[in-house]
């Protein structure tokens, strides 16, 4: 196995090499690029900004998403709360959308942007990077290449004693290791944010922060055992995306072409942001356009199956992702963060949120999210910019949207 120094050096002589990313336009920085006025831009035009590398699409052809438009404003929506939206159209203006799709059946009903955004605008992400990365770790145990009940040290030895010594590739997948890991995005020294502060995502506070994402998943602490109960940790994804690139002796950006980008069909390059050395910022770096999220949401509704046709995850691999471990629920149960999804899960970096496995969700702060419902052979994507990083309200009322949806066209 390979470590991260040898990762660097796989990349190229310099590490910056491929790496794009000017600076910031007028009125924005990286003090306040991320605060609520800028969202709408600075979400679409991070690599204006920041460096990032290419996630290529190849050069084969895009799947086809025939559209057959449908009217679902109207559609009744069961409201979060007194005064919420009560109709598919409310929820839609109510939660800063930026963009919103929705495939049916493998049709494209319904295709909107706001503000601007175009079908060819690149979005950040936020955290549905994590199931992109958790797709790529799917193909690379299909292969034998990753073993996901061996020891994350087996891949990284330099993780051997951090806080991560005696943890599996398992535990990441669920985000059940006993790492010690604030995700408090209002935290400006919750762990969440020191991780962006390291890779230069936000002004350097702390001197004697490591300046490189594997450099600061070295310092993390253990908390309690690992193997324990689900606790929502974006670290848990960068640690992943490292084991991967090792597993595979390549990095994520052309990893991620080759095994999922190239073969899903998608129409646009995805693009990741990267650290001073040229990492991915694994658990919510990844921007890509909108009808590619429903292109990449369809695996999960075709047994890992690609609307080209192509198996990209075995269907081994994504029945497990639907049933978890007997003790996936339980582990989520009693997980110290307020999910508000009684009976959900959390599997292969993927959220469930009814006790059932028909739904499946892939979310990321600001309300970024896909939506997949298997029964009604539906995929949803959103694309938001939403003013806060968390806002229950908003996300469980697109949540309902969709679900409305799929019960009107089931």
């Amino acid at each position: 196995m390979i470590d991260s120094f040898d990762i660097v050096a796989l990349k190229s002589e310099d590490p910056l090499s491929g790496i794009t990313g000017g600076g910031f336009p007028e009125g924005i920085d990286l003090e306040n690029w991320q605060t609520s006025q800028h969202l709408h831009w600075s979400f679409q035009h991070i690599a204006d900004f920041l460096p990032t590398a290419v996630i290529s699409r190849g050069t084969g052809p895009a799947a086809i998403l025939t559209p057959e438009p449908a009217t679902l404003d109207a559609i009744p929506v069961t409201p979060v709360a007194e005064g919420a939206p009560s109709t598919v159209r409310q929820v839609i203006e109510a939660t800063d959308t930026d963009g919103w799709a929705v495939l049916h059946q493998g049709k494209l009903i319904v295709e909107e942007y706001f503000g601007g955004m175009r079908a060819d605008s690149s979005h950040l992400l936020m955290s549905v990077s994590k199931s992109l990365i958790g797709a790529v770790a799917g193909t690379l145990s299909d292969g034998g290449v990753l073993d996901v009940d061996a020891p994350i040290t087996s891949y990284v030895p330099s993780l051997s004693g951090s806080g991560y010594d005696g943890a599996t590739v398992r535990h990441l997948l669920d985000m059940r290791s006993g790492i010690a890991f604030s995700e408090n995005y209002l935290d400006p020294l919750a762990e969440v944010r020191r991780l962006e502060e390291a890779i230069g995502w936000a002004p350097r506070i702390d001197p004697a922060l490591p300046s490189t994402m594997y450099g600061y998943l070295r310092t993390l602490q253990q908390k309690t055992f690992h193997g324990g109960v689900f606790e929502y940790r974006s670290c848990e994804t960068d640690v992943l995306g490292w084991v991967c690139e090792a597993a595979a002796g390549e990095p994520m950006p052309t990893l991620m072409s080759r095994l999922l980008w190239t073969r899903i069909g998608a129409e646009n390059d995805a693009t990741i942001g990267t650290d001073q050395v040229g990492t991915g910022m694994f658990d919510g770096g990844i921007n890509a356009c909108l009808r590619d999220l429903v292109r990449f949401g369809s695996l999960f509704l075709n047994d890992g199956q690609s609307l080209t046709g192509e198996t990209v995850l075995s269907p081994k691999w994504i029945a497990e992702t639907l049933q978890g471990d007997p003790d996936t629920r339980e582990a989520f149960l009693y997980s110290p963060g307020d999910n508000r999804m009684p009976g959900g899960m959390y599997r292969n970096q993927i959220w469930f949120p009814y006790p059932g496995n028909d739904i499946l969700l892939c979310l990321g702060i600001h309300g970024q999210m896909i939506y997949i419902n298997r029964p009604a052979q539906l995929v949803a994507a959103k694309l938001s910019s939403w003013p806060l990083p968390q806002d229950a309200n908003k996300i469980f009322s697109t949540i309902r949207a969709f679900d409305a949806i799929a019960a009107s066209l089931s």
